[in-house]
């Protein structure tokens, strides 16, 4: 143990120090006599110590517009600190923000009864004292990252920050209801910093820097790029690259779309990102009838609910009607995440309920015993269920040709019929039926990729954006909750009603 007078010396420094010399002294308190205890309470009072210096007091009501900006060495000090926190300290110093630096919930409950004693006053005074209820509501830290947000790099810092939330609140190391409202707080900022007006629409070239061909490499969250010459392949001829960037971050991509130039709507993911012996060193015009959306990946996780993946596709549509005036059909050519995961489920439901029959008619039932030489019933259910799980079946034809029929309806279901609250459980669905499109076509073997087979079987689905309803659509969907699919989606899913029992 530290004798008491150089605990005493030790506690006495580490209020003039900055948290550097905090942490430095930590650890050499650990490393001395083993203290974790000890160590602990310093870096907590180092936390304590620089959230009292840097997050300043709300200004009154009646000053809120006088008051002058606090230094920006707050703001920098602020961001230095945080970043020399490992994730446990993260955690711990966003808690103590937001739960001791947020809304002064007395002040907001006198304000509130004050409003209700003020009903039988003056339009006038009434709404005063809402303004100053609003007023009230606002965090005392929202004004620190509002000035963090002035600083250079700081709208960065803060995207990367509300990243940080977002992952506390997934993995549930704290669910206190304050980080949430510190989420909140955060998207809020950010859904304003980065309005569609903010904006630039950059058009990605093998010309472009190299520092942001290599992030958008790296950023390619749909159909991993294999190396550079795929990269290459990938912005040239037929092949149009696409991405919102804004002025506080430059060089850094915030969302990226990718877009193949075709004559007809593609029906699998190899034409675009694998054949590339047929792609002329110059494009013809005359070759060129539709846009297909392949890829639109997020880069930043702290500007999730942020929309910025719809606007970016308006973008592009306007850019390359601008382009090719003769272009009339615009279609993504989309994955189907967890559809297989879906489908697991589903088989491993019914094999504990007995109720294998109600997913396939009697005829495929036989040829699925037959091809993997089970019993009828639940063996044969788990037997499925394990030749889907391993992909095996894409080797043989015959195999493939008894599942077609089964997994496409399957699917078609999932897409069509299956909801979270009412709206598309598929995420991907649920994003372009926001934005007005038709779920158009279900492809068979559409990508054979390890990936594809594991994700979705290698179904993928065309979502078609027809100009002049996706107004309409995009209405109907989010007021009403109501698909609009083509005849081939509803066939599917009428057979699916058909042969299965859910």
């Amino acid at each position: 143990m530290l004798p008491h007078r150089a605990i005493h010396a030790v506690r006495g420094s580490v209020r003039s120090l900055r948290h550097r010399a905090v942490f430095k002294v930590s650890r050499e308190a650990s490393a001395v006599g083993g203290c974790r205890r000890f160590s602990v309470r310093v870096r907590a009072s180092g936390m304590e110590e620089i959230l009292a210096r840097v997050v300043v007091p709300l200004p009154s009501y009646e000053t809120r517009d006088k008051s002058p900006p606090p230094p920006e060495s707050n703001s920098l000090e602020f961001m230095h600190f945080y970043r020399s926190l490992d994730k446990v300290e993260k955690a711990e110093f966003l808690t103590k923000l937001s739960r001791d630096h947020g809304v002064d919930h007395k002040g907001v409950s006198e304000l509130a009864v004050k409003l209700l004693d003020t009903q039988q006053r003056d339009l006038a005074t009434i709404l005063q004292v809402e303004d100053r209820l609003r007023y009230s509501l606002t965090p005392r830290y929202k004004q620190l990252l509002c000035h963090i947000s002035r600083v250079e790099g700081g709208v960065k810092f803060l995207v990367d920050l509300r990243a940080d939330v977002l992952e506390l609140i997934a993995s549930k190391v704290s669910e206190s209801p304050q980080i949430r409202d510190l989420s909140g707080t955060l998207k809020s900022l950010l859904s304003e910093w980065f309005s569609v007006g903010l904006l630039r629409l950059e058009r990605i070239t093998w010309q472009s820097p190299c520092e942001i061909l290599q992030k958008i490499s790296q950023y390619e969250a749909v159909h991993p790029v294999r190396n550079w010459t795929d990269l290459k392949r990938r912005v040239g001829p037929y092949r149009r690259c696409y991405a919102f960037t804004h002025a506080a971050m430059p060089g850094e991509p915030l969302v990226v779309l990718h877009v193949a130039l075709t004559e007809e709507i593609s029906n699998n993911i190899q034409s675009i990102v694998r054949e590339f012996a047929t792609l002329d060193s110059e494009e013809d015009v005359n070759k060129i009838n539709s846009a297909i959306f392949y890829s639109i990946s997020s880069t930043q996780a702290g500007l999730q609910g942020v929309e910025l993946g719809n606007y970016l596709i308006k973008k592009v549509v306007r850019e390359l009607q601008s382009e090719f005036p003769h272009m009339a059909q615009f279609s993504s050519l989309s994955p189907i995440p967890g559809f297989s995961v879906w489908l697991q489920g589903l088989l491993n439901q019914y094999r504990k309920d007995n109720r294998g029959t109600d997913l396939l008619s009697e005829h495929e039932w036989k040829e699925v015993e037959q091809a993997t030489d089970s019993s009828p019933g639940s063996q044969a259910t788990e037997a499925l269920r394990k030749l889907i799980s391993s992909g095996e079946w894409m080797r043989s034809e015959r195999l493939s040709g008894v599942l077609e029929p089964v997994l496409m309806r399957l699917c078609a279901w999932y897409l069509y019929g299956e909801k979270r609250r009412g709206y598309a459980l598929n995420p991907v669905a649920n994003f372009h039926l926001q934005n007005g499109a038709t779920m158009w076509r279900l492809n068979w073997r559409a990508d054979t990729s390890p990936r594809g087979v594991a994700n979705s079987c290698g179904i993928m689905v065309n979502y078609r954006y027809f100009l002049n309803e996706t107004s309409k659509n995009s209405a109907l969907y989010l007021q009403n909750k109501v698909v609009t699919a083509s005849e081939q989606v509803l066939g599917l899913v009428s057979q699916f009603q058909k042969n299965s029992k859910l």
